[in-house]
């Protein structure tokens, strides 16, 4: 993009610098010269107004959907990471839920032992 405006930056400086030497060196009155030459500096004013507004907006609509893709990429990567989050938190939800169930087995099973041998204890002293 910086070549292309370089050379037309370039393009209009030559044709200034030819048209103001055409109109020096034309056999014409001096007021119709300078009426020439303020007329075509006019329009190159003018054309490098233009140049620079289309540039303006350019860029803004460039910087506006660079913004847009930037926003679009950071809301995909912040739902990839609330997924994520969800996902460990049902996975630490599931293995604690796991290991509450293994721990309750184990104490059932701890305690059905702890009766058994009490159980066992009670019977053998009421044969003796």
């Amino acid at each position: 993009m910086k070549d292309t405006s370089r050379v037309i930056a370039a393009l209009l400086i030559g044709a200034a610098a030819g048209a103001a030497l055409g109109l020096l060196l034309a056999p014409e009155k001096g007021e119709t010269v300078r009426e020439g030459i303020a007329d075509f500096v006019n329009d190159l004013i003018e054309a490098a107004k233009n140049k620079a507004q289309s540039t303006t907006d350019d860029l803004k609509e460039r910087g506006g959907n660079v913004y847009d893709r930037a926003r679009s990429r950071f809301r995909g990567a912040a739902s990839e990471v609330s997924d994520y989050k969800d996902e460990a938190v049902n996975a630490a939800k599931s293995k604690l839920k796991n290991i509450k169930d293994e721990a309750f087995d184990a104490f059932n099973e701890a305690k059905t032992n702890v009766k058994s041998t009490a159980d066992d204890w009670n019977n053998s002293i009421q044969k003796s």
